[in-house]
């Protein structure tokens, strides 16, 4: 994705901020906000098998799924 930016510098000439046209900044947030979507579901996931990892290794009674369901 090329993005046209406009960079903005002191009188030093040091670069202080940029600008960008509001279209190629709300397409970098849709981006942005499918990347955070899809790191949520692998976080989630990634916890969830650490959870089956462990009620796996526990010697615990363990509930079924049709139990849980049914306590819903």
């Amino acid at each position: 994705m090329k993005i046209d930016v406009q960079y903005v510098n002191d009188s030093n000439g040091k670069t202080q901020a940029i600008q960008l046209t509001l279209t190629e900044w709300e397409k970098i947030l849709a981006k942005l906000r499918k990347y955070e979507q899809i790191l949520k579901v692998k976080t989630d996931l990634k916890e969830a098998f650490e959870q089956v990892a462990l009620l796996r290794k526990s010697k615990t009674e363990k509930q079924t799924l049709t139990d849980f369901l049914n306590e819903i």
